[in-house]
């Protein structure tokens, strides 16, 4: 018998030892509730037995002992069963009076300290926005007062300032124009408002350049809803007013490609954000103030 396959039988023994001591069942409660002969479970739990177990007889005995088949044939090293990994492996975190989404991003912010974390904002980032901003975008807003998503905006600025911060932000070059533009949501702030925020937005990304990184994507061309990736730990989509998590290995390098995809076609690269922000704010401020405003 090869030395893989010797391995193999061993890891079995192991694994099926340890599942049955946990589950407190021995052997002829197990055979019986698994369908199988005691003795065909006795040979598969001898430290002399030199072959596989039937696929048929391996299902049997996981689906009774509540294990992953794969587990238990050394596969993988996730033992739960994959109904349980996809329940764990996705959860729904909402913003409640009670138990605001905001401690939950306070908690993921922490647990990737000393991690990239990329940011796909809804409109602009948060955390580089003026109170002003903040005051008219939440003024009305059923989940979250205007003074919570000042404070919120604060903390993840100050995640951005820390010495091992390491922030990628990627958005639309149009959501900034259409915001300078005051158009759409927009059209209720004052041109100064709009001027102020672009400035203050330009003067952020001058200043923690390069622990911060804005790209700007042209819209006409790629599209991405509101999400962070919070280096390896998980990914959050935004749905409004939760977030929809994900915390596999396999869903979070989909998201993290995906943002460096975005990255990649940026046209407006990080170290240009600045002076892209700043003519397009000298623009804006060259209209003409609209009446009673």
């Amino acid at each position: 018998m090869s030395l893989d396959r010797r391995a193999t039988v061993r890891l079995f023994r192991e694994r099926l030892t340890h599942a049955m001591r946990r589950a407190e069942t021995n052997r002829s409660r197990l055979a019986a509730d698994a369908g199988i002969d005691r003795s065909t479970l006795s040979q598969l739990l001898s430290e002399d037995a030199d072959r596989l177990p039937r696929a048929d007889t391996v299902a049997a005995v996981a689906q009774v002992l509540q294990v992953s088949l794969d587990w238990l044939m050394g596969l993988t090293a996730q033992e739960k069963l994959g109904a349980d990994i996809l329940r764990e492996s996705v959860e729904v975190a909402l913003s409640r009076p009670t138990a605001p989404s905001d401690e939950n991003l306070q908690r993921w912010h922490r647990e990737a300290a000393g991690y990239k974390i990329r940011y796909v904002p809804a409109t602009l980032p948060d955390l580089a926005k003026t109170e002003a901003v903040l005051t008219y975008e939440y003024s009305g807003y059923a989940a979250k007062k205007p003074s919570e998503a000042i404070a919120a905006a604060s903390r993840k600025l100050d995640y951005s300032r820390a010495p091992d911060a390491d922030f990628e932000i990627c958005c639309s070059r149009q959501v900034i124009e259409s915001f300078a533009d005051g158009c759409g949501v927009w059209s209720g702030l004052s041109r100064d408002q709009r001027v102020e925020q672009l400035e203050h937005m330009a003067a952020l990304s001058d200043e923690l350049y390069p622990r911060l990184r804005i790209f700007l994507f042209d819209g006409l061309r790629h599209y991405a809803t509101p999400y962070t990736v919070f280096g390896p730990k998980r990914a959050a989509l935004f749905l409004g007013e939760m977030y929809f998590v994900f915390n596999t290995t396999e869903h979070i390098r989909l998201l993290t490609e995906h943002f460096d995809r975005l990255i990649r076609a940026a046209v407006v690269q990080a170290h240009e954000a600045p002076q892209f922000l700043r003519e397009v704010a000298a623009r804006t401020a060259a209209e003409p103030q609209e009446a009673g405003t």
